[in-house]
């Protein structure tokens, strides 16, 4: 990977330190992901930079905690240089707890970045649970939003990242179905699991890989 990739040292190390062994591992989509890091790679896509799982480790939570949403977006905020260098090159925070305002009713987007490459808004939606499609229903609702309200001249379409504890393959596929260009559906670790585990689930995953 080194060799064909023609990193240099400093881009290993960054590989390194963001853990891409155990990312690789982890990811259910290894081509994508490891196409993903081709240095020459001018413009890519949305899709191609997308990671899943994300590792938020250096938010110093155990995966076993019992934590809210709120608490998960402090931690995050308390991170931005760490979480910005974990989503990848080109996004750039813009809000927090974005207020918008649907048919007299507000909600809120809970992180909104801008990807400086791609020229378009990236709306982030934090969830403690398993992935379930009225997730992607909202996050939808909030890119129309922004397609509507928010655009610029020479922004490109929005799209989101649900980030959620688990998730079913099957299920972000039905559920996303037609929409699988605005909303990517990623799975969070706040911690890796010890070496053992480890071991297991990547062996689970490239014999699942493998059919």
């Amino acid at each position: 990977m080194l060799v064909k990739n023609t990193w240099s040292v400093k881009e290993l190390k960054r590989h390194i330190g963001s853990l891409l062994y155990e990312r690789t591992g982890l990811s259910k989509n290894k081509e994508l992901l490891l196409n993903s890091l081709k240095s020459d790679e001018l413009q890519p896509k949305f899709s191609d930079i997308i990671r899943d799982p994300y590792i938020f480790e250096f938010l110093g939570l155990k995966q076993s905690d019992v934590f809210r949403e709120k608490e998960l977006e402090k931690a995050i905020l308390d991170h931005l240089q760490e979480f910005l260098l974990e989503l990848g090159k080109g996004f750039c925070f813009e809000a927090r707890q974005k207020r918008v305002l649907i048919d007299n009713e507000y909600d809120f987007i809970d992180l909104v970045f801008y990807h400086r490459i791609l020229h378009c808004h990236v709306l982030i939606d934090l969830k403690m649970e398993r992935f379930h499609h009225s997730h992607a229903s909202q996050l939808n609702t909030y890119i129309e939003y922004y397609k509507k309200y928010e655009m610029n001249k020479g922004d490109n379409l929005p799209v989101g990242i649900l980030l959620c504890s688990d998730k079913d393959q099957e299920h972000v596929e039905f559920a996303t179905a037609g929409i699988e260009q605005k909303v990517f559906v990623s799975k969070y670790l706040v911690a890796l699991p010890d070496k053992k585990e480890l071991e297991l689930f990547i062996k689970k995953q490239l014999k699942e890989y493998e059919r």
